[in-house]
């Protein structure tokens, strides 16, 4: 989220408790765990078969969704 604001050149969020998420997360459906729970993956098979991202940065990634 930070990494959103930047790119979007907003200083502040709004906070988002975890019940509100739960609900969101029911409304959309899935699991709240997938909403509150960080997950650091690194796609070691990917990068070793020679694959490249086309946006290798996150915020890379927000400026293309955003022009």
């Amino acid at each position: 989220m930070k990494t959103l604001r930047s790119t979007l050149n907003m200083k502040v969020g709004l906070p988002a408790p975890a019940w509100l998420l739960k609900i969101g997360a029911v409304m959309i459906g899935t699991e709240t765990e997938l909403i509150l729970k960080s997950r650091w993956v690194v796609p070691d098979r990917l990068l070793t078969s020679g694959y490249t991202f086309a946006f290798p940065l996150l915020k890379d990634v927000f400026e293309d969704i955003l022009r």
